[in-house]
């Protein structure tokens, strides 16, 4: 019985090791990964009188655990609400391409250094409700 206790657990760990190791080579899951991350993102700059530029950039992605439950009492909802969003960033500027005279052609955005889950910030993120 210690023998097939023994070759079980081996051939346990043996699974599990060749799982994390499969794991390690494939990457993320995104459709199932929760939690906020740095991921390349691209974009069209553009501006009135310029010419638009497409731009690969870092930014935030992900989705964060949130939830609601209801209260006897007003507002008679708990909730905790987290997005994905900007922990630190760096500001870029690039030229946009045949911009008019008269029109400043550089534009700036943020790039993601680090992200977090947190409470959405109108100063950095785009906060929709619902």
């Amino acid at each position: 019985m210690k023998l097939q206790c023994m070759a079980l657990g081996s051939l346990s760990l043996l699974l599990l090791v060749g799982c994390l190791s499969a794991l390690k080579t494939s990457g993320i899951n995104l459709r199932t990964f929760a939690g906020c991350a740095v991921r390349e993102f691209t974009f069209l700059a553009k501006k009135p009188g310029c010419r638009r530029l497409r731009v690969t950039t870092d930014a935030c992605w992900g989705r964060c655990r949130t939830w609601e439950k209801p209260v006897l009492e007003p507002p008679y909802i708990e909730a905790y609400h987290r997005v994905c969003t900007y922990n630190e960033t760096k500001t870029v500027t690039v030229k946009l391409p045949r911009c008019a005279p008269n029109v400043d052609p550089f534009y700036s955005y943020p790039e993601a250094i680090s992200c977090n889950c947190d409470v959405c910030s109108t100063a950095t993120t785009e906060c929709e409700t619902a």
